[in-house]
């Protein structure tokens, strides 16, 4: 069974759902504990906290290696204080990236679909705009035949008898 054509602008209107932005429907379905999952991902994949995490290693590294004796707090060569710290952060930000990535992943879904809308509402409108096409085309014929047929019967009745 084939989906019945609009031929006009008022039928494509009663047909399709206007557009919307997903974008904004996406944030405010966020709860706060949702947007704050987000940004911590948002964050957490920058290039900005690899280095601040680099240099914050390096920094904890070098004094606990090479700083005055007295003054190092996690001692070489086992840095102890430094592995428990890094490894809590990674047991508190691994969660929190996996909650963000699937609330990124549930926004990408929503625009996926919502971009499908959009092509189907344009394709409705295509259609519409061919088929109103094709009808001047077979009225512009129309009149060349009825201007032809009037020019060659002229022609025909002011010829010499």
């Amino acid at each position: 069974m084939a989906l019945k054509v609009p031929k006009t602008v008022e039928e494509i209107r009663a047909i399709i759902k206007p557009i919307r932005n997903i974008n904004i429907e996406q944030k405010q379905q966020l709860s706060n504990l949702d947007k704050l999952a987000v940004w911590i991902t948002d964050k957490v994949g920058s290039m900005g906290f690899f280095l601040l995490i680099f240099v914050w290693t390096v920094c904890w590294l070098v004094w606990n290696s090479l700083g005055p004796t007295a003054a190092r707090f996690d001692p070489y060569p086992a840095f102890v204080l430094w592995l428990f710290i890094s490894n809590m952060i990674q047991i508190f930000l691994m969660p929190l990236i996996m909650i963000g990535q699937n609330l990124q992943s549930d926004h990408a879904e929503a625009r996926a679909e919502a971009d499908f809308e959009v092509n189907c509402k344009a394709e409705l409108e295509i259609e519409t705009i061919l088929l109103h096409l094709e009808n001047q085309n077979k009225m512009m014929i129309q009149i060349l035949e009825h201007l032809q047929k009037n020019s060659d019967d002229k022609k025909a009745n002011d010829a010499p008898k």
